[in-house]
């Protein structure tokens, strides 16, 4: 007689009270089995082919020890590469070492690769142009310093020069100041002093003092030489009156990050960092968004001083690879405001941002309209005041014109967040956010991801800032993940991840219909008292399209199209294609990413082909590299196809 099998360890587990009692005497006698037993069993359910085909999978990314990176910034290239950049990865002795970090990750060879890093593009803005070169500007010229680690008092000195004659004046770094008092100040840099400006009107003759900026330290650590107000100084050696410092204070208060002005074009082909022109101010924590017309308005940041920029914008001018001041397109922002490039030009701000500036000004919502800088306000977002660390995205197809908000939490390291979504239609008259769903959890730091299907995947997050205890709790990141349905306007259950990811993480579509999710900076480790430590583990989700069976594919596509044409696409398929997509790849830092967005194409059978057509507005389709995905009648996309919009 043959032995019966064993029933499975499923069928075991259901097979009444005879199991619960052995669990129960394996639970009291030996905990650790039990937890393994368990972990063995949720790893059987989330390997199955009919859960995977329901929420989806994740999976760990092997990366070598020498490419473990803090990913501040990552960008999908044209190359279909994904660039990550650290900087000096919020690691002052990286900076001060002059240790800057960008890797290459390729999904197809799974091969990583090192970038030579000029400067510390940490907290720099960036964006796409229309050759497919990434724009990277600003970035870190000083790091902060708490103020319990201020041993001497510091401040601004802005050194005037009332001469119009003699030319410019040069001075070296430590160069003194000093105050009425007898305390003395030395300047952290070398730095250059105009000469006046001089005007002849007839017998009239009129004088600007030229100015400069610099920071200046006190020579004497303490107290001593603070000084709260307004203040004239003397520099050591120079008789001249006409020159001379004047500062507001003097203090040993926190000083914040300095922002550089350093920009770049990473080009994809070189796979190297290309400097062009400087920007006209320092910016720490930017946004950078690409216009229609091809060139990037630059907002918001702090400057070299770690001071909010009050409204000092820029443009970059493609052709020209230099940035010029934009005082037409004056206006405030707080740092890293989310931007979004809307139909007809004009820009919107969701009202999310990242924290740095006034907890009142320039915050509120509304349409930027860039021809004459006016700015219509947009109601209707409940909780405004919780839209720090808040995420924000063109919602699929983007001729929809329908921006979503989603969670984000108190000004600061408030402790408060928020499981709010909210969606406002751009293209009315009045736009006006109504409610969404609402989010399983309060989250800030989500990472949302439009995908080929017209779905929006939400992953990452936490309740707490960076991660930080919430409403009592430990850790608070949260490893849910779901799916925005905008035709439904609802969310759907996904698989849920391994990795926490808060602060400083990002999640990007891949051309093969995954997404590969990065970075976390969490501000505790798990127990709430230690530091964190950057997480440098990189996960990738597959998405349940690719385990239905037999995806399209796409056998023949052009390069190269223009915007209102019609392009033909060669595909076995033609006759099941439901929908084709071209999906601008993500460029996001700090849950702003301004490039990312999910173009709809006209679609029309033609024999064994298909003709598909470019939408003519440069708000719509702006000129650049996407991923081209076609999508079958059971929401399966294909592997995607390069094409560059003119």
């Amino acid at each position: 007689m043959k032995p019966r099998p064993r029933p499975s360890l499923a069928r075991r587990m259901a097979s009444g009270t005879v199991a619960v009692v052995v669990l129960a005497v394996v639970a009291f006698a030996n905990r650790p089995v039990l937890a393994a037993g368990s972990e063995a069993l949720h790893n059987y359910n989330i390997n199955r082919q009919s859960y995977k085909e329901k929420y989806g999978h994740w999976a760990r990314l092997p990366v070598p020890a020498g490419f473990r990176v803090n990913a501040i910034h990552a960008a999908l290239l044209s190359t279909g590469k994904v660039l990550i950049v650290a900087g000096s990865g919020n690691d002052r002795e990286q900076f001060e070492a002059g240790t800057f970090r960008t890797v290459l990750y390729d999904p197809r060879t799974e091969k990583f690769s090192r970038v030579p890093t000029p400067t510390d593009v940490f907290c720099a803005g960036h964006s796409f142009l229309a050759n497919g070169n990434l724009l990277v500007a600003g970035g870190t010229k000083s790091y902060e310093v708490l103020e319990k680690d201020v041993k001497r008092a510091g401040g601004v000195m802005k050194v005037k020069n009332e001469s119009p004659d003699g030319g410019p004046r040069t001075f070296a770094k430590g160069t003194k100041f000093r105050s009425a008092a007898g305390h003395e100040y030395a300047s952290r840099t070398a730095f250059t002093v105009p000469a006046a400006g001089k005007v002849v009107h007839g017998p009239h003759v009129a004088v600007t003092a030229g100015e400069t900026e610099v920071w200046v330290d006190a020579v004497r650590p303490g107290d001593a030489p603070i000084v709260r107000e307004g203040a004239q100084y003397r520099l050591d050696g120079v008789t001249d009156g006409n020159l001379y410092g004047v500062a507001d204070k003097i203090t040993r208060e926190k000083q914040e990050y300095g922002g550089d002005k350093t920009s770049y074009e990473f080009d994809p082909r070189t796979e190297r960092y290309h400097r062009t022109g400087d920007l006209t101010e320092h910016r720490w924590y930017p946004t950078l968004v690409t216009m229609g017309g091809g060139d990037v308005l630059a907002v918001s940041g702090l400057d070299e001083f770690g001071r909010i920029i009050e409204g000092r914008n820029e443009v970059y001018h493609h052709r020209k690879r230099a940035w010029s001041r934009a005082p037409q397109l004056q206006r405030y922002f707080p740092t890293y405001p989310s931007l979004h490039l809307m139909a007809d030009g004009r820009v919107f701000y969701s009202g999310a941002n990242s924290g740095y500036g006034s907890d009142a000004k320039g915050r509120t919502p509304g349409v930027w309209n860039l021809t004459n800088n006016d700015f219509q306000p947009v109601g209707g977002l409940r909780q405004p005041e919780l839209n720090e660390t808040a995420t924000s995205l063109m919602l699929p197809p983007v001729q929809n014109q329908q921006v979503m908000i989603l969670g984000g939490g108190g000004v600061g390291d408030s402790p408060i967040s928020t499981a709010r979504t909210d969606i406002v239609d751009l293209r009315q008259r009045k736009p006006v956010y109504r409610p969404g769903p609402d989010l399983p959890k309060p989250a800030r730091y989500l990472s949302t991801v439009v995908l080929p299907d017209d779905t929006v995947l939400t992953s990452g997050g936490s309740s707490g800032y960076r991660g930080g205890p919430y409403r009592g709790q430990g850790r608070s990141d949260l490893l849910n993940a779901q799916f925005y349905v905008p035709s439904t306007n609802s969310f759907r259950t996904a698989a849920a991840s391994t990795i926490g990811r808060n602060y400083h993480s990002e999640a990007i579509l891949l051309p093969d219909g995954r997404v590969v999710t990065m970075g976390s900076d969490p501000l505790y480790d798990r127990t709430g008292e230690a530091p964190g430590s950057f997480e440098k583990r990189i996960e990738v989700y597959s998405p349940p399209y690719l385990f239905r069976g037999k995806r399209p594919v796409i056998a023949k596509a052009p390069g190269d199209v223009s915007r209102g044409d019609t392009f033909p696409v060669g595909t076995p398929d033609a006759a099941r294609i439901a929908s084709a997509r071209l999906i601008r790849p993500s460029s996001v830092t700090h849950g702003t990413d301004t490039d990312q967005r999910s173009v709809a194409l006209g679609l029309k059978r033609a024999g064994g082909r298909l003709e598909l057509r470019v939408p003519n507005q440069a708000g719509i389709a702006p000129s650049g590299w996407y991923m081209l995905f076609l999508v079958d009648d059971q929401g399966r996309p294909s592997v995607a196809r390069w094409v560059r919009v003119r």
